[in-house]
């Protein structure tokens, strides 16, 4: 499929889209017209150089955006980029409420997408945290202490396990908290299981 033309297995979504539909439509036509190659990727249209993902439109029930894979190393020279979560390291949202939004927007957008383009030449990658960078609650840092089996179990999991888990961790506010999300995964971690598998 040559690059700059809607790819008919993407069709569906922007079909099926009732709420945001004129605005799915609109994004799509701007990611098109910056050259880039439509796929299908998690279930949503996915714009990619080559085979290296650029931007994404989704559709969520508060709003839709334009999700930048390496977003964080956008110059965000109009203040419209937005960080998901604390957690997200790389991607960054641009989030639209309406149709007009899009329209006045048009050429920063392609703008940005422009950037990411450049960005994904350069090949230049996001720096990650590493694993040895999360804080580690101290809920958990006692478990590690006091149980050497669970400690071992722990260390043996891949980094994006351990980071699961240490983000799991130390999300809630209470120690009482904490230490039930703790005590609920250790057999888990003595499994050598994921938060999620």
């Amino acid at each position: 499929m040559s690059s700059n033309s809607a790819n008919p297995k993407v069709d569906f979504y922007f079909d099926k889209a009732d709420k945001w539909q004129k605005e799915l439509e609109q994004l799509r036509i701007i990611a098109l017209d910056c050259q880039l190659t439509e796929e299908l990727k998690w279930g949503s249209p996915c714009y990619t150089l080559g085979n290296r993902n650029i931007v994404l439109i989704h559709a969520f029930k508060e709003y839709c955006a334009f999700l930048f894979f390496k977003g964080a190393l956008l110059k965000d020279t109009d203040n419209i980029l937005i960080q998901q979560s604390e957690n997200v390291q790389a991607a960054r949202q641009i989030r639209f409420l309406g149709l007009q939004e899009i329209v006045d927007l048009k050429a920063v957008l392609k703008t940005y997408i422009y950037q990411a383009i450049e960005i994904e030449k350069a090949g230049l990658k996001v720096e990650l945290k590493k694993t040895n960078e999360f804080p580690v609650s101290d809920e958990f840092q006692n478990k590690l202490d006091e149980m050497p089996d669970l400690k071992k179990a722990f260390y043996d999991l891949t980094p994006g396990r351990q980071r699961a888990y240490l983000l799991h961790f130390s999300q809630p506010k209470q120690s009482k908290t904490r230490e039930a999300r703790v005590e609920k995964s250790i057999s888990d971690i003595l499994k050598g299981k994921g938060l999620n598998d």
